[in-house]
């Protein structure tokens, strides 16, 4: 049975709403999904040229976004609103035809310099693009004129066309919107990282630290690889970070790798990545550490468990800068920072045959050596009284102050967990105490007993209840700022006895003030 023209020009607009709603939502390229769609109509409706034109967010200016058909100064016509035909009806957001060009004034013919074209009659049709009830731009187009054409069917199939662009662009917008958000959102959380890792903020005075300060703020600048050395807990990672973000690259990734959590039949998969089919379970290409850190600094932790294998790859990139992915042919140049951290000791692990000697020395370029928290003592008290005001904030406390006996169980402690045991005693404690200040009684048993904090000594009744009375004492002295006679009142007593008290124990209230 034969189809019927009016049956086939109306499966060839259903066609055509097909192809451009497949155009639109194929591409996040606004500009070339729109281009797409004047090809469609221009292939199936015969249209000799066409334009999508959008009103600028100032709504100063109409200009051509997309254009199918137009010589290279049709494409770059510009309309003010309400000037000519597609002026008004971005202005109106109402449809205009124009049967015969020639006979209408208001007819610019800017964006109608087509090639195909040349001083033959022409039909021109122009309908809004509207979105949230407001005109954002216009879609027209140009056609041969034809005595019989009816034109109110094909503004109406422009007009569902030009519906669907309208889609598109707001989904574009939301696409936008939401870039522009999370590059906002970037941004803001690599300025508090960088503020968090700036070196100025480590905790610490001490001799020791001040030496890794130095050394921080001279290598910092620069594309050394680093090896930083120091046991376990010291802060390696805080320092790989404090020299990333002080550094050229801080804008770029910073990429940690923990070389002892990961297993030797993976490590380096995870460092140079691999090709789909490298290995069974490998459906498809994965970028390795390597590829993810391209123009900032990769960090690998404890890098002496590394394998024999493993070392010689991450030795090729430090001396020719290249790797290949496993199981790939490609060969890929690296630009990225290495910074190294152990708590191993290298040497013997070279002089054992499990450390590569080359590679030591490849790594061994600038080493900082971070100090052991009993080698800092000074910096105990300060570290402390950080941790107290971080974990107070997150659990609610109101927590004032350290008391003196708690303080002299905390620097007398020999600590060989480092900072991380020192945080998660002090986290331990906040959760314990039940008041404002932190009494010795509130530290981990581990600190209150003699033989773990290496102060072991024998007391005798007497003396412990004694020792007792000195620390309450000397705590009321500290929150009375040495006044005798507040703290007096502070332990329910007189000053006189308070008095004695001191001199008992050659308590001195001055260091109190």
């Amino acid at each position: 049975m034969a189809t019927k023209p009016d049956q086939t020009g109306e499966i060839r607009k259903l066609t055509t709403l097909v192809e451009i709603s497949q155009a639109l939502s194929g591409t996040l390229d606004q500009k070339a999904a729109l281009h797409r769609v004047l090809e469609i109509l221009e292939n199936h409706h015969g249209f000799v040229s066409s334009t999508v034109t959008l009103l600028r967010p100032d709504f100063r200016e109409i200009y051509i976004e997309a254009a199918c058909g137009l010589t290279p100064e049709g494409r770059r016509a510009r309309y003010q609103l309400g000037e000519g035909i597609t002026g008004r009806v971005v202005e109106s957001g109402k449809p205009v035809v124009v049967p015969q060009a020639s006979n209408e004034p208001l007819f610019l013919g800017r964006a109608a310099q087509t090639k195909k074209l040349s001083r033959q009659e022409i039909t021109f049709i122009c309908v809004p693009i509207t979105l949230n009830r407001k005109s954002v731009g216009a879609l027209a187009g140009v056609l041969r004129y034809k005595k019989d054409r009816d034109y109110d069917r094909s503004v109406k199939f422009l007009r569902v066309v030009a519906s669907i662009i309208a889609q598109g662009l707001k989904v574009h917008q939301m696409v936008e919107l939401e870039k522009q958000r999370l590059l906002d959102e970037n941004i803001h959380l690599r300025q508090e990282l960088k503020q968090r890792y700036d070196f100025s903020n480590i905790i610490g005075n001490s001799g020791p630290m001040r030496q890794v300060y130095e050394q921080i703020s001279q290598v910092a600048p620069t594309n050394t690889t680093v090896l930083i050395r120091g046991e376990s807990g010291t802060g390696k990672e805080m320092i790989a970070h404090a020299i990333h973000y002080n550094s050229p690259r801080a804008s770029k990734p910073f990429i940690k790798v923990a070389c002892a959590a990961l297993p030797e039949s993976l490590i380096e998969s995870e460092l140079f990545g691999y090709e789909k089919g490298a290995f069974t379970g490998a459906s498809s290409r994965k970028k390795g550490r390597f590829e993810m850190a391209e123009g900032g600094t990769l960090f690998l932790d404890e890098i002496g468990e590394l394998s024999q294998a493993t070392q010689i790859k991450l030795l090729r990139v430090l001396q020719e800068r290249e790797y290949e992915r496993l199981g790939g042919t490609e060969t890929i140049k690296s630009n990225v920072r290495l910074i190294a951290a152990t708590n191993k000791d290298l040497e013997r692990a070279i002089r054992e045959g499990v450390f590569r000697e080359d590679l030591y020395y490849r790594l061994n370029v600038f080493t900082i050596y971070l100090p052991p928290l009993r080698e800092r003592r000074p910096d105990i008290l300060e570290l402390a009284e950080h941790f107290v005001d971080k974990y107070a904030r997150q659990h609610h406390k109101h927590i004032k102050r350290i008391s003196t006996p708690a303080i002299d169980m905390l620097t007398s402690y020999h600590w060989p967990g480092n900072v991380r045991e020192l945080e998660n005693c002090i986290e331990r404690t906040l959760l314990v105490c039940d008041g404002n200040v932190i009494h010795g009684h509130h530290l981990p048993p581990t600190l209150q007993t003699a033989s773990a904090s290496d102060t072991v000594t024998r007391l005798s009744l007497t003396a412990a209840i004694e020792a007792y009375e000195k620390d309450l004492i000397q705590d009321a002295l500290k929150t009375a700022r040495g006044n005798r006679a507040r703290a007096a009142k502070l332990l329910d007593t007189t000053e006189r006895i308070l008095g004695y008290k001191v001199n008992k124990y050659t308590i001195d209230c001055q260091r109190f003030r």
